[in-house]
């Protein structure tokens, strides 16, 4: 973030990074998929938005103002159409009330906004997950040393360290997509995983969407997929598309839909707000926040961290728990990204 805001050159950036934006562009190119039309702000990010709310008030105002003009002109058109000798001006008054109108920019339609939910977790026992010694090397580098983990019922943990730190592998072992070179992990009573990898690897990319969330929820009929789906913003022949395929943002949506009909108690969710746009991410965050079951986060998100509200931290590699204190927070987003 600091190169950028310093860099002496140009540069064209897509992110949905609305803080990055916010530190770094002094022009803001908006493309509008309802007009097809791209859009140009020379300002910076937040007076973007000020300026484009703005802009949306002014636009409602004169379509206002014009479709109450042209009604009041199209109704005096009528009174007067019935006598011959104002028929012809009742035609051009309805003509200019029609010309009022089709000067008029067309409305902004409304952006389409994912509604996410998390699961309605089923119940568990009072400990339902934990680990105890975990330690995993690659290459003759070992990236978890000695890991012990206990996640409460309804517990919030965060998991914070730089790249390379082992995070992710961490979260792959708990929810058994790798193994150990040595400790091991505890199912407790009632255990019922959700797992949300980063790099979107449970999703099979042979399959349509719709295959894919019906093998996620085999109990659904076809109509209750295809609503999940929407809701998910996957609609029509979006559901026939392969998950190779599909966009980052959607594989992130995807992955958020199949959990839905879960009933996961437990959800471990590895950076789930990479590649979500600004509206569907505030969705992710909203859902976090008022999911009652147990949460393990991996995230460099700050935002996120705000939305899970976390009781406590766990820092790798040194693999010490503690409980969450605002002081972690310069360690959410590491020095280097």
């Amino acid at each position: 973030r600091g190169f950028l805001a310093s860099h002496q050159g140009g540069l064209v950036m897509i992110s949905h990074d609305t803080s990055l934006l916010a530190g770094t562009v002094n022009r803001v190119f908006h493309l509008d998929p309802g007009r097809a039309a791209l859009d140009i702000h020379n300002t910076g990010w937040d007076a973007y938005l000020a300026q484009r709310d703005a802009d949306e008030r002014r636009r409602a105002r004169e379509r206002a103002n014009a479709e109450r003009k042209a009604a009041s002109l199209h109704a005096q058109a009528d009174r007067m159409r019935a006598r011959v000798a104002t028929a012809v001006a009742a035609r051009n008054m309805a003509r200019r009330a029609d010309r009022m109108l089709a000067d008029l920019e067309p409305a902004r339609r409304a952006e389409r906004t994912a509604r996410i939910r998390l699961p309605e977790p089923a119940p568990c026992g009072r400990i339902p997950l934990g680990a105890v010694s975990l330690t995993r090397s690659y290459g003759g580098q070992q990236v978890l040393r000695g890991v012990d983990l206990a996640v409460d019922r309804g517990s919030r943990l965060v998991v914070l360290g730089p790249n390379g730190a082992g995070k992710t592998t961490l979260l792959r072992i708990l929810a058994g997509q790798d193994t150990p070179d040595g400790g091991r992990v505890v199912h407790g009573h009632g255990l019922r995983l959700g797992y949300f990898a980063q790099e979107h690897d449970t999703l099979d990319p042979e399959l349509t969407v719709r295959e894919h969330l019906a093998g996620a929820a085999p109990h659904l009929t076809d109509g209750e997929v295809r609503q999940v789906l929407g809701s998910f913003l996957f609609t029509g022949d979006d559901a026939g598309k392969r998950v190779g395929v599909l966009s980052g943002g959607e594989k992130t949506r995807l992955a958020l839909a199949g959990l839905v009909h879960s009933g996961a108690n437990v959800l471990l969710l590895d950076e789930p707000t990479n590649n979500l746009d600004p509206a569907s991410r505030a969705e992710v965050l909203a859902a976090v926040g008022t999911y009652p079951g147990a949460i393990v986060m991996v995230t460099h998100d700050e935002g996120a961290v705000d939305a899970l509200r976390p009781d406590r931290v766990l820092l790798l590699p040194e693999a010490e728990e503690d409980l969450w204190s605002d002081d972690y927070r310069e360690l959410v987003v590491p020095a280097h990204a």
